[in-house]
């Protein structure tokens, strides 16, 4: 199997394990910042494990070594388990990843500003439609029960953060960022502990807890892994996977519509990507 391949089946998998994300949100009784808490515990001891099993101690140096570039990689991904359980408690699933599938427009826009990377035109079309994509979510958002703006803004927040953590990424890109994860997670967890009663959960749901946290936690490393062998663009087009089903399942399970405006929105924005991403890959040399 080449590297290419390799690329493609691990990010894909990664994929699919963060699906029933939301799905496990909804499913877990408990306030949202108490899953939150142990969405960031369970998945921050998961990667620890696999870290200290593949990298040793060496992998830790190597994340201390990139001083910056880690630091903030490791508070933005620590804002991101918070911030989506707020954004999927408060707004439509469908709402939050139709506009998650947003990320690659913020990813431009943040390589444009720390990279020095060239804005081409035809991203600047697709900024627009997705924009209008957007609008359709936002008002949706006034129009149907389970939605709310809250929930939406919390959504474009983790949009962004997911963003500006891939470009520090690509910033830093002879070092695996992998090893920061587990501190990323570990480190909101013993935030949040702060601020909450951990304990307050019913007791049938403590195995939805674990599997929740074990899905994101190999997705994470998964999604951190992948994309060094493959494009972005091929990158974008399996995290729209995700947008695509993870709707789908809530809706299929708890019968969760997410409304006329969020099914146009989410359409508008999939399609306006889907076309850029096939666009560029369609430039790249051939394997």
């Amino acid at each position: 199997m080449n590297d290419h391949v390799k690329g493609i089946l691990i990010t894909a998998i990664g994929v699919l394990l963060v699906v029933p994300d939301s799905l496990f949100v909804r499913l877990i009784y408990a306030e949202p910042i108490v899953i939150a808490f142990w969405r960031s515990l369970t998945s921050g001891i998961f990667v620890l494990i696999i870290v200290i099993y593949f990298y040793g101690l060496s992998g830790f140096k190597d994340i201390i070594n990139t001083r910056f570039y880690g630091l903030f990689y490791g508070i933005l991904i620590a804002s991101t388990a918070p911030a989506f359980v707020l954004a999927v408690s408060n707004t439509s699933v469908a709402n939050v990843v139709f506009i998650f599938a947003s990320m690659p427009v913020f990813a431009a826009i943040f390589s444009r500003i720390f990279l020095g990377e060239p804005i081409k035109i035809l991203l600047v079309i697709t900024m627009g439609v997705v924009a209008v994509g957007l609008f359709f979510i936002a008002y949706g958002s006034t129009k149907v029960q389970i939605a709310s703006w809250n929930g939406d803004i919390w959504a474009i927040y983790v949009s962004a953060a997911f963003a500006a953590a891939l470009t520090l990424v690509r910033s830093a890109k002879i070092v695996s960022m992998v090893p920061a994860i587990p501190f990323a997670y570990l480190g909101g967890a013993l935030v949040l502990s702060f601020f909450i009663s951990p304990l307050e959960v019913r007791p049938q749901d403590w195995n939805l807890i674990l599997m929740h946290g074990t899905l994101i936690g190999a997705s994470s490393c998964l999604l951190t892994l992948g994309p060094r062998f493959i494009s972005s663009s091929e990158v974008a087009l399996l995290i729209l996977l995700e947008s695509v089903l993870a709707p789908i399942l809530v809706w299929l399970i708890l019968g969760e519509h997410p409304g006329q405006y969020a099914i146009i929105g989410g359409f508008i924005i999939i399609s306006a990507l889907c076309f850029f991403n096939l666009y560029n890959l369609s430039k790249l040399p051939r394997r």
